[in-house]
């Protein structure tokens, strides 16, 4: 079973490799986002984008609310009881 994080794209880091930092919750994360980009989502465009993140690269783009909603859910899931 894979676990993908919601996390925010605050800088892109390397252009050429196309590496970012992204917020996961506070922590900040060097994350591969060679799989967002694209002719119509190029590289410039990424800052302030809510990405779902698994073993450090970012998988797909994420809409705010949707992202909201499982940072919520993995809140509950790990609140003791």
């Amino acid at each position: 079973m894979c676990l993908g994080i919601p996390g925010q794209i605050t800088t892109i880091t390397d252009p050429v490799n196309q590496l970012a930092t992204v917020d996961i919750g506070g922590v900040r994360r060097a994350v591969n986002i060679a799989c967002i980009v694209d002719d119509q989502h190029p590289i410039d465009t990424c800052v302030g984008e809510w990405v779902l993140v698994h073993v450090g690269f970012a998988l797909n783009r994420l809409d705010p609310d949707e992202a909201a909603a499982t940072l919520a859910l993995l809140d509950a899931i790990a609140a003791p009881e």
